[in-house]
This record gives C-alpha cells, structure tokens and sequence, in this order.
C-alpha cells in the first residue's frame, strides 16, 4: 500500500500457520486445519492506490489496513483461508464511509509456492508476468481476467443487506477471482499502481513501452535488484512523475 517492495517468503517458516493448524485440530475443526495446511503453501500481497495525495487520503489507506488485518484473523479462524467475504465487507463499509469523489483501486492476491496466482482487482491494473525462458512480457487473456469498481463506489449486489443500499449507479457482482498459472523458475511477476501505466497526461505508459525491453537486461537479477532497476529506469525515462508509482516485484527462484 505505497512504496516498493522485496518480497521473500520461505514456505517451510509459517510459525504462525502452525499454531492456527493445531489449535483448529484441538477444537475438532478439521476441515479449517486442511485449509490452514494449504494456506502455509501461499503467501498473500494487498497493494492498493488512494485517489488524491492529501493527509486525509493517508488516513483512508491506513483505514485499509487497520481493516484488512483484522478481517484476515477472523477469516483465518473461520474459514481457513481469505476469502471474497472479506473484501466485499471492506468494499461496503466504505461504500457507507467515503464520498464518491474519492475511491481507492486494490489489488489482492495470493502465490502459491508452485507459481500460480489467484487475485482480485478492484479498480486495479492487472499484474504482468515476465518469462525467463521466452525473454518476454507473457500474454494474458485480459478478455477472461474480471476487474471491478474500485474500493466503495458501488455497494454489492450480492451483500445480504443490499436491498438497504441504494445506488444510483447500479451495484456490483460478487468478486470474482482471476488465475494465473504462468509463473516457471525465474520468472518475474510484477504488481504496480497506474503511476506506472499512466504518466504525463495519459501518453506515456512505462509498463507496455518500456518494461519488457528493460527486463531482459536484469532478468537473472534478484527480486531486490529488479525494483531497484526498474524504479531508476522508470524515473529516467519518466523524469518526474505526475502521479505516485509504487511496485512490487514476485521472482519464483
């Protein structure tokens, strides 16, 4: 949620998971401890864009945080794993919060230690995966990807008290998640605000003019290494931004 980030995750050091697994064994839970047991396999990413650069909107952010920890205990508890639930709760409470004006794209997803990864976009550009074997950006099937409003602008229709939330633009479908199963060994996924799509007024996209190219030099690189790269390519090619860039850079190693 802003900046740019190294993310390293050792799947066999979820001290955490483990104590969730028993405590849902001792308490005859079974079904949530096999959850659990396939939950120690992913690792999930929230990345998210709050409209606007002001105190308050650090505030609106930090109010998604606050709100996305609690959530994920309870439905860890719960269920075993994160659900849609939680984010069609965060989309109505601030739906009832937030004035139209100011909305907030998210970008929640899970990595499998495998290399999939299942996501949900609300108001979010779509992550990209670079292959090591093929050198190139992969082509993803944008026509089969869901991405829906942004965080608080339209209420759910799905919601068991949507009838008591009127809209005058409509409401949205439940969540859906979105699968990726291209990630092999070393390829890159990268996730990233429309700082990076969306530079000096609309004309200048980073990501499909000048990613690809740019990760071909860097692509044996650690994870560390290719956001520091493409962030000081991005600022050169850019100069300075008119819009926040955060990034976050995925290599299956």
């Amino acid at each position: 949620m802003g900046g740019d980030h190294l993310i390293y995750v050792d799947f066999n050091k979820r001290f955490d998971m483990e104590a969730r697994i028993q405590e849902a064994i001792a308490d005859g839970k079974h079904e949530i401890a096999q959850k659990l047991e396939e939950t120690r396999h992913k690792a999930g990413i929230l990345l998210a864009d709050v409209s606007g650069h002001s105190i308050t909107d650090a505030l609106i952010t930090a109010m998604l945080h606050q709100s996305f920890l609690v959530g994920a205990g309870y439905e860890l508890s719960l269920h075993g794993e994160i659900t849609v639930d939680l984010f069609e709760a965060i989309n109505l409470r601030f739906y009832q919060s937030s004035s139209i004006d100011k909305f907030m794209t998210l970008l929640y997803g899970e990595v499998h230690e495998y290399g999939e990864f299942r996501f949900i976009s609300a108001g979010h550009p779509l992550p990209v995966v670079f292959s090591q074997e093929y050198d190139r950006l992969m082509t993803i099937g944008k026509d089969h990807m869901t991405i829906f409003p942004p965080i608080g602008t339209l209420p759910s229709g799905s919601h068991v008290d949507a009838a008591q939330h009127r809209s005058v633009f409509g409401k949205k479908d439940r969540y859906a998640v979105n699968s990726l199963n291209i990630m092999g060994h070393g390829d890159i996924l990268l996730l990233f605000t429309d700082g990076y799509t969306d530079q000096k007024y609309g004309e200048l996209d980073y990501i499909s003019q000048n990613l690809e190219e740019h990760l071909r030099g860097i692509k044996y690189e650690s994870a560390e290494n290719i956001v520091k790269s493409v962030k000081n390519h991005f600022t050169q090619v850019v100069g300075q931004p008119d819009d926040d860039a955060s990034l976050i850079a995925i290599k299956k190693m």
